[in-house]
């Protein structure tokens, strides 16, 4: 399998560098001796990518990745952790932030009068506490362990 990072590594490297496609083919062959990224292995991609860095291409160093700021509250947090558990048991159709919204808004939407559009938005200590009690009753009776 080849690693997709390396050849959109060559990609960023080309535009940097000003290389249009016939350039980038051109360099390729020089490199390694094949035109197109399909018939290369990592080696040889590994080989065009030096070859662009003998070119004059330097890569930027890699930022942090950018995450969400943690909920502004601990039962929010508490929230999301309870989430991430139950996806780590495999039992989450949607592990993500979006399936714990959709959780939310599809479990409490006929007994709240509203509904945030991200969990993060709720104030309301009390419901809050109706999603930890949910998201726990949910991990009890799919054998998911609290206390880690």
């Amino acid at each position: 399998m080849v690693d997709r990072a390396l050849q959109r590594k060559i990609h960023v490297a080309c535009r940097e560098l000003g290389l249009d496609g016939d350039a980038r083919h051109a360099v390729q062959i020089a490199a390694c001796g094949k035109a197109s990224m399909k018939d290369m292995d990592d080696n040889d991609l590994t080989l065009v990518i030096n070859h662009l860095k003998d070119r004059g291409w330097k890569p930027k160093k890699p930022t942090a990745k950018q995450y969400r700021k943690a909920a502004p509250r601990a039962d929010l947090r508490f929230v999301h952790v309870l989430w991430r558990l139950l996806g780590e048991a495999g039992v989450l159709d949607q592990p993500t932030r979006a399936g714990l919204n959709a959780f939310v808004r599809k479990r409490f939407e006929a007994t709240w009068e509203s509904v945030p559009i991200d969990i993060d938005a709720l104030r309301d200590h009390e419901q809050i506490n109706d999603v930890v009690e949910a998201l726990k009753a949910w991990c009890g009776r799919v054998g998911v362990k609290l206390d880690r």
